[in-house]
């Protein structure tokens, strides 16, 4: 049968362009990214942060917290959780929480929205984006966000369970009471206190938790026939993997910045040689049990958020333009 080459010519120069489009297409707008993130980051922190309180509270100190002894037993999170609640109540385990909702609510959009927008300009023709480029547009990512929302909020919420642990001389009653007073009595600068060890630990953990998940679902999705990563148990799955390696890969980082924004506050090679000085390199990765099983949760929490809220959003745009 006779072939027409012009025709075939046409063809072959038409596919190239069509892929750029498609992935252009499937890309999440910014506003999606920011939406998404937001709903995943606060669904995320209301289920998990009492793990978050339990690490904190190792972290800042082995000793009396409250009528509280840390013991060795009682570093496991859940005996340092039920311990907390059957001295102080269970509100007590909730220290901080608010303003870490609203914090994690905010980190996670600007964490999207920066992921989203470098992946987009760092990601193949067809959408794929490599495990080094993943982990580059995590580490950039991390840092916006430690930048624009995660220092001060972490700041408050250290500074609020750190003064908890004292029944009679607390000084904080709440979130803004405390950033005010901070403000007060130390300036803004002070707000900031922290943010290198936060930045360190903020672009580490988002450069392994977004690469790896990436890396992840890339692999499943070339390897498998499952194409919609969408369903909620995969990317469960999926997202706690992802937590789990980020524990144990950036604990040092998160050990350093709670020690630098204690109550008293303190300079990151302050925290550094504090930490050494109280337990030795292996104080760098106390509360990683209660951080773990948070980011497994978290993890899992999410980037299911993420992904079916976005989906949700994307299929609603869609709609509209199609009306």
């Amino acid at each position: 049968m006779a072939t027409n080459p012009v025709a075939e010519l046409r063809s072959t120069a038409s596919t190239p362009k069509t892929q750029p489009q498609i992935a252009k297409k499937n890309a999440v707008s910014p506003g999606i990214s920011l939406a998404a993130g937001a709903v995943a980051g606060a669904v995320e922190a209301t289920v998990t942060y009492p793990f978050e309180f339990a690490k904190t509270r190792v972290q800042l100190s082995q000793k009396a917290t409250s009528g509280t002894i840390l013991t060795q037993a009682s570093r496991h999170p859940l005996a340092v959780i039920l311990e907390t609640a059957r001295h102080d109540g269970v509100r007590a385990i909730y220290t901080g929480c608010s303003t870490l909702i609203l914090g994690t609510a905010f980190k996670a959009g600007v964490r999207f929205l920066s992921f989203d927008t470098i992946k987009n300009l760092l990601a193949d023709t067809d959408g794929t984006l490599s495990p080094a480029r993943g982990i580059l547009a995590g580490m950039v990512a991390g840092t916006v966000e430690s930048v624009v929302a995660v220092t001060p909020t972490e700041r408050i919420k250290t500074a609020l369970i750190d003064d908890a642990r004292s029944s009679t001389t607390r000084r904080y009653k709440g979130g803004f009471h405390a950033l005010r007073t901070i403000v007060a009595e130390s300036g803004i600068s002070e707000v900031y206190r922290g943010l290198l060890s936060t930045t360190m630990k903020q672009s580490a953990t988002s450069a392994v938790r977004m690469g790896s998940y990436n890396v992840i679902k890339e692999i499943v999705s070339s390897r498998t026939n499952i194409k919609d990563t969408r369903n909620p148990a995969l990317t469960f799955g999926m997202g706690a993997t992802a937590g789990v390696i980020t524990v144990y890969m950036t604990q040092p980082f998160d050990t350093i910045k709670t020690r630098a924004q204690g109550a008293k506050g303190a300079s990151t090679m302050e925290a550094l040689r504090d930490v050494l000085k109280d337990g030795g390199v292996r104080a760098f990765w106390r509360g990683s049990s209660m951080r773990l099983g948070r980011l497994i949760l978290s993890g899992g929490i999410v980037f299911t958020v993420y992904e079916n809220v976005a989906a949700l959003l994307m299929g609603s745009r869609k709609r509209r333009m199609d009306e």
